[in-house]
């Protein structure tokens, strides 16, 4: 049976709590505009690792004044830090222990992680786990492979849905419709030559996708890495995230592709039972 496909990521039962309704209202008097400021500052440092002030304040089009009173007052909290040695600022630790928060509060994690271990230690490859965030794969958790040549994903990393196995994975069960509407909102990267950037291309991809229970990224983000991926569902039969294993093409082979996509998909399925969902295989 193929997986059921969808135009709403959110079962209709779902509603927002914990805001009025009126709080909905995002337009320019319910925001504050310098702490939204000061959040894109303290993301583009995050995207950099480690900046100077003067190359943050570049990147942001913005002054260095502005840039360097939002860096020290965060720095007050630790969300940031400062090496005066090499003139450079970097994200603190504070920032970590805020976003571990999310981590700490969501079951699937916490629950994942003897599914992680058996399915690295089933494929000897690094086995991951994921979450659509809009248009990008975030990473939440992974099982490490011991070979000395292996994909790295630590949690915070954050991957195109179109180039990534976990992203294709949640990708199947969308529409056609809401797939391109996906595309046309997004600039499209052509990381590697095997990128799918073309929309027909995509939506053959995750068609095959569909139909076999687990995504196959080929090189499509990292030249020389592989990844297989399945959805995993809660108990609303709502897709909330993706397992994966990544490697070296040198490692997952041709003929290892369908062995190991079946171990996925099994072990993705038993990630499903374990948060109280039906694999849609068994509906």
């Amino acid at each position: 049976m193929e997986w059921p496909v969808s135009d709403n990521p959110i079962s209709s039962a779902t509603r927002a709590r914990g805001r009025p309704k009126a709080w909905t209202d995002k337009t320019d008097q319910n925001t504050i505009k310098s702490l939204d400021r000061a959040l894109q500052i303290l993301s583009r440092l995050g995207d950099m690792e480690e900046a100077t002030l003067s190359e943050l304040s570049s990147a942001l089009s913005q002054s260095p004044a502005t840039v360097y009173r939002v860096l020290t007052t965060f720095q007050a909290h630790d969300f940031t830090e400062f090496n005066p040695t090499r003139q450079v600022w970097s994200v603190g630790a504070g920032a970590f222990l805020t976003g571990a928060k999310f981590l700490r509060r969501s079951s699937m994690v916490e629950r994942a992680r003897p599914h992680l271990r058996r399915l690295m230690e089933a494929t000897e490859e690094t086995a991951n786990l994921g979450i659509a965030k809009g248009a990008n794969v975030l990473f939440l958790s992974q099982s490490e492979t011991h070979h000395a040549i292996r994909a790295f994903f630590p949690p915070g990393t954050v991957s195109p849905m179109y180039a990534s196995g976990i992203g294709k994975a949640l990708l199947a069960l969308w529409s056609e419709k809401r797939v391109n509407a996906l595309l046309a909102a997004q600039k499209i990267e052509q990381f590697t030559e095997h990128t799918l950037t073309d929309a027909a291309a995509l939506t053959a991809d995750l068609a095959e996708t569909r139909a076999r229970g687990y995504s196959f990224d080929a090189e499509e983000k990292n030249i020389g890495m592989r990844c297989i991926a399945a959805p995993v569902f809660d108990i609303y039969g709502e897709a909330i995230g993706g397992l994966s294993i990544s490697g070296p093409v040198a490692r997952i082979t041709d003929n290892r592709i369908s062995d190991i996509g079946a171990i996925v998909r099994s072990e993705a399925n038993a990630l499903t039972r374990t948060l109280g969902g039906v694999p849609p295989t068994e509906v």
